[in-house]
């Protein structure tokens, strides 16, 4: 939106946060012209951490805060009980109560380090959905809001048709999904005067229902609701933001170290640099317009800066500069870096023998099975403490120690723990 005024609108458009949205114009004067209006994005609790995936939607909120608003962090307690079948090729597992409120603990920790839920003038709110949708009555729920879904629409949405349309099934406690969606829309504004849902362009169909919605039952006498998407994000070669082959990229420390998530945006694409600086980091224009006109081997020096500063976001500026550290030690070869990922092995297992293949798969770090290991000791990929490891039937020692209490095992470049003796 070339001619915005609102702070907002013109700061995520310049980033390339815009998928989507209802009627942006009026949306642009109404940030403009006020200030700390309410916002939300909703969350799902259906892991115990939120990953990468998840992290455009978490700078989402972060920029309309920083913007003079007032974001809400909506978690889902009560749309995990259904299953949100957006996206998806089957219906999601059924979690317990006790999980999701596990589950909700871990995701709240997320937010605190990108947004301020105390001390702000806009300080964000943290709701549960569950404080409203576990206590509806069926029947007038029906009667009063279902009246407002059509059926006919509701099968031509992409959540439920890309189901269809693979003869997968699609269970009704699913399709119930979009509906609660939308009332928690409703019930967002009419308790806390949000006029905003934001969210990934998966969720434009729900987010198009709750705006509807909200018309239908207020005939006007509220405040209008908009939507805003943001786009899917993937990366140059095609896969799915924050997916590798280890798996997902995780936002809680205790499940993904700071050190794998800096080396995880030092890895990032050449071509995808300057957007995944764009949108996950608060680097300024100014400076993002000299990293663009770096070539060849100098787009590394824009990595590290991509990978420094997201690491920063999340994890503090400490443990970004440990990770930055880490990464220089290891590319220098100067020292075995304490923090590097480690796995503990006992003394009384060395003085047995610990062939060198279950070194490799412990933790699932390195490699996820003994034939990827003996893959990579046949390529030359395998190291210990920087020498080729050339014998798949290694049987790791006392002797390997040399007096030291640790020793780095290494797939590929990349790749690097501690092994150390307990």
């Amino acid at each position: 939106m070339a001619n915005s005024n609102s702070e907002f609108i013109k700061e995520i458009t310049a980033r390339g946060f815009i998928h989507q949205a209802t009627d942006i114009d009026n949306l642009d004067k109404l940030l403009d012209n006020q200030k700390k209006v309410p916002g939300y994005i909703g969350f799902d609790c259906t892991a115990p951490s939120l990953h990468v995936g998840s992290l455009i939607q978490i700078m989402l909120l972060r920029w309309y805060q920083k913007c003079g608003h007032t974001p809400i962090v909506l978690i889902g307690g009560g749309t995990t009980l259904i299953g949100d079948p957006s996206g998806k090729d089957e219906s999601r597992k059924l979690l317990t109560n006790e999980i999701i409120k596990e589950n909700t603990a871990g995701i709240k920790n997320v937010f605190k380090k990108f947004i301020k839920f105390e001390q702000a003038n806009n300080s964000a709110l943290i709701i549960n959905n569950s404080e409203w949708l576990t206590k509806l009555n069926y029947i007038n729920f029906l009667r009063d809001f279902g009246k407002h879904f059509s059926i006919n629409r509701m099968l031509g949405f992409d959540s439920v048709k890309l189901r269809l349309d693979r003869e997968q099934p699609l269970s009704f406690l699913e399709f119930n999904y979009m509906i609660l969606q939308a009332y928690d829309f409703h019930e967002l504004n009419k308790r806390y005067g949000c006029q905003l849902q934001m969210g990934g362009s998966d969720q434009w169909g729900n987010i198009i229902n709750g705006v509807e919605l909200h018309r239908r039952v207020s005939n006007y006498e509220n405040k209008t609701l908009y939507g805003l998407t943001s786009p899917l994000i993937t990366t140059s070669s095609g896969s799915k933001m924050g997916k590798t082959a280890k798996g997902a990229i995780w936002l809680n420390q205790d499940l993904c170290s700071p050190w794998d998530y800096w080396q995880f945006w030092r890895n990032t694409e050449d071509q995808d640099v300057i957007k995944f600086i764009k949108l996950f980091t608060e680097i300024e224009f100014n400076e993002i317009e000299k990293l663009q006109r770096l070539k060849g081997s100098e787009i590394n020096d824009a990595k590290i800066i991509l990978a420094d500063a997201a690491t920063k976001l999340l994890h503090g500026e400490k443990f970004a500069k440990e990770a930055k550290e880490t990464a220089n030690n290891l590319f220098n070869n100067e020292q075995v870096d304490a923090n590097l990922p480690t796995i503990e092995i006992s003394s009384e297992e060395l003085n047995i023998g610990v062939p060198i293949l279950d070194c490799f798969i412990k933790n699932n770090y390195l490699v996820k099975s003994k034939g990827d290991a003996r893959r990579l000791i046949r390529g030359k990929g395998a190291k210990l403490n920087d020498e080729i490891i050339t014998d798949e039937n290694y049987i790791l020692s006392q002797g390997d120690f040399n007096n030291k209490k640790e020793i780095k095992l290494s797939a590929g470049k990349k790749r690097h723990v501690l092994i150390k003796r307990t």
